[in-house]
Parts: C-alpha cells; structure tokens; sequence
C-alpha cells in the first residue's frame, strides 16, 4: 500500500489505474486538492473552520472534559458501540426486496479507539444482512500514513459476508482505494452498481466527498439509472440531501455528523460540523420523496470520547407497501 507521502511516479500510477474508472482529470483533481488542503484549519470545504487538524483544540477538549469528570465516562461511552435497526418503507421499491437488509458502517475512525472496533467485529458475527456498506471516514487524522487503517479494515473484512461496497468520506484520502478493493471493499467513486433479485434490480450508488473535498459529481453517478429505477445514495454527508432529493433518489445514507459526539442531555448535539436541519443530524429523516438515515458512527473524531451519543453500527431493513 502506497503511503501518503508519495513520489511523483507513484501518484501518476494512481492517476492511471483509478483514471480508467472516474477519468484521469477527476483523479488528479483529487489527488492535488489533497496535497493543497487536507491538512487545513481554516479555509476550503463546506465549514471555513476544521477543529479536526487543529491539535490544540484537541489537548483543550481533553482538559475542559476531565475537569468535568466526564472525560473517562466520554471514553466508557465510546467503546459501547450499540446496533440500531432502521426500518425504510417505500411504495417504490421492487416487491421482490422487500425484506432485503443493509449493514450500515460509518464513521470507523478505525485507528482512534481499538476497543470500539473490536465492539463492532463482535457484533457483525451476531447480524444477518444482504450487503454491507460504508459511509466514510475510515481513519483518524486527515493527512499522513494510513496503512494501520487499512490493516485494521482488513480485520472487519474478515468477519463482513457477502459484498461491502463503500464511499471516501473528508478524512480519508484516494490513495486508500485501491489498498481497500484489494481487501474486498468495492469503492464508489461518483459510480453505480445494480443489484439483482431475479428480474427486478436496485441501484446503489456512491459519490466522492462532498463535505471537504468536494469532489462528488451527483449526475455522473446517477447517469445509467432508469427513471422508475429504486436508487440509493451513499454519501459521507448528509450536506448534499436537496441535491440528492431532487435528483429523483429514493434513499440516502450518510454519516459525518457523529449525531454532535459530544451532546446535551436529550441528544442535543453542540455542534453537527454541518450546515444541514439539525433533524438530519442523527436517525432517520425525510425529505421531499426521499427517505433518509443518518449514521451518529461508531468511532470518534478529535478526542475518544461520547457524551449523550451513543456511537452505533446500522442495521436497514427494505420494506414495500
């Protein structure tokens, strides 16, 4: 696996083999707006402040928690990774799916709290599920190695069955794609796949990150989607739901949001990171036509710790009318 400290030589050869798949512009476009910015406090992406690579904000959270006496609660809190069950009933969806049931995995931070993830591998061997997907943020930091994330994804691979398909989410770089297909996770760069059920299909389709990076491109990857066709939308954000409404998808599962991580009594999130409602923060929500979920994560983000948020692995079930 290709650091993050790449030669010229080695990013060219990325640049090609993910070229033939989203094309060679839109594969150095990533890749240089990576080495520009993905180590930024302030400046670039949805929000003009990034706490996430401001490591004094860090070391403050910690104080201001521990001085509290919430801080090793926050840390207890973290590592009890909870299974929520999602129902989605749609009038739309193909009768001979109804039934068929989707793993949710977002925001594993996998290389930031080792007990919350061994939490997740014990309860995927527990879970029955159709496909597995993925909702971004695999790693810790924004920039740097990755390559003990992706030895810790491999551990999760082992216990996932049947196929994981998944999408980049704002801390994670390009770089990691072909390191995770090799694993067995099917990458959704702006693309599409069908799955089938005898003769009836539905459409799963995921786009780059849209929250930093920037880099989804809704219309490519919806392109080859009949009108009457069932889609869902994998997308690190939920930032992109009128755009995602309106572009005719029936679903859409997101992360990023963390629910707040760090909540007031009844939830209540200090901050998403997100310019959305806060009702789509955390659960499940609607929009228009579209139906909606918001994964709260099952990692951390800046400090490992959860207060009033739970962290959480999702479990979709499809139901027609």
């Amino acid at each position: 696996f290709l650091n993050t400290e790449s030669t010229s030589a080695e990013n060219e050869q990325i640049v090609q083999m993910l070229g033939r798949r989203i094309g060679l512009l839109a594969a150095r476009q990533r890749l240089g707006i990576e080495q520009d910015h993905s180590a930024q406090v302030f400046g670039y992406g949805t929000n003009f402040f990034h706490p996430e690579n401001w490591y004094a904000a860090h070391s403050l959270i910690v104080v201001a928690l521990k001085v509290s006496g919430l801080y090793w609660r926050g840390r207890r809190n973290a590592e009890n990774v909870q299974v929520k069950r999602n129902i989605i009933v749609s009038p739309s969806l193909p009768a001979k799916f109804s039934g068929f049931s989707i793993l949710h995995l977002s925001d594993l931070h996998e290389d930031t709290n080792a007990n919350a993830m061994k939490r997740v591998i014990e309860m995927i061997q527990t879970l029955k599920y159709d496909v597995c997907v993925l909702t971004g943020d695999y790693r810790g930091a924004t920039f740097g190695p990755y390559e003990e994330t992706l030895k810790g994804l491999e551990g999760i691979r082992k216990h996932l069955t049947g196929d994981a398909f998944g999408v980049l989410g704002n801390h994670d770089t390009i770089r990691m794609v072909l390191g995770m297909e090799q694993l067995g996770f099917r990458m959704l760069l702006n693309e599409a796949v069908e799955i089938v059920r005898g003769n009836q299909r539905i459409h799963l389709v995921g786009i780059d990150d849209a929250h930093y990076f920037r880099m989804d491109n809704i219309e490519k990857a919806a392109a080859g989607i009949p009108p009457d066709g069932f889609s869902i939308l994998l997308s690190h954000t939920p930032e992109i739901y009128r755009q995602a409404a309106h572009a005719g998808f029936n679903v859409m599962l997101s992360g990023h949001t963390h629910g707040g991580q760090i909540c007031l009594p009844g939830a209540i999130p200090i901050t998403l990171d997100s310019i959305l409602p806060r009702y789509m923060g955390a659960g499940p929500w609607k929009f228009h036509d579209m139906l909606g979920y918001t994964s709260v994560g099952a990692g951390t983000s800046i400090v490992p710790v959860r207060i009033n948020c739970p962290p959480e692995i999702t479990l979709h079930e499809l139901r027609s009318i």
